[in-house]
């Protein structure tokens, strides 16, 4: 442990079954480090950086994350209900997310371009105003998730589930869907759509 900029740093450490529930992380700096099994849930991260992380089997329910900067950090079957990740650094802001459950939180006009959301739960999730260019939802179930001004040029939605995007409001050059799916962008019409 050292020190960076007035704040406490952290390198290269694994953190397993830590309790930080409703507390406050101050002055924080994580590079390249793993959480195994903790639980943030209602903590406060504010202005603590998170670099080249790891994060499986955690909870993030609920997390205070003003001036929180994350920065190639990567959840594996976390859960992350109600996550306003709009106030995170945007300076220190990329993601990837594995087999996550990420209901109800928002990305409202954030910038995350080539995000990978695999095998998560992106349930009334809102998107609108963000950049997914070239984001990928492979198997990712988007129930009632909010697209509204979103780019989402060359993002993969193949393999993605219950989706409903309007082309008219979002930008969709080059964007990518399956046969099977193509239901999803035309859910205002009340077709019924039928696969033989």
């Amino acid at each position: 442990m050292g020190k960076s900029n007035g704040s406490i740093l952290h390198q290269q450490k694994t953190f397993s079954d830590v309790d930080y529930a409703g507390r406050r992380l101050e002055n924080r700096e994580f590079v390249q480090c793993e959480f195994i099994d903790c639980d943030f849930s209602r903590s406060d991260l504010r202005d603590n950086n998170f670099e080249d992380c790891h994060f499986r089997q955690c909870n993030f329910s609920i997390v205070t994350l003003d001036g929180a900067g994350f920065r190639d950090a990567h959840f594996t079957g976390c859960k992350m209900l109600g996550v306003d990740f709009t106030q995170c650094n945007r300076f220190m802001f990329s993601f990837s997310f594995y087999e996550c459950i990420l209901d109800y939180s928002t990305f409202l006009g954030t910038r995350l371009r080539k995000t990978l959301f695999h095998n998560c739960s992106l349930k009334e999730v809102d998107f609108s105003e963000a950049d997914l260019t070239c984001a990928d939802f492979k198997n990712s179930d988007l129930t009632m998730a909010r697209f509204s001004k979103t780019i989402l040029e060359k993002a993969d939605f193949r393999m993605a589930q219950n989706f409903g995007i309007d082309p008219e409001f979002n930008k969709m050059k080059k964007a990518k869907f399956s046969a099977f799916n193509l239901s999803g962008l035309l859910y205002k019409y009340n077709l019924n759509i039928e696969y033989k």
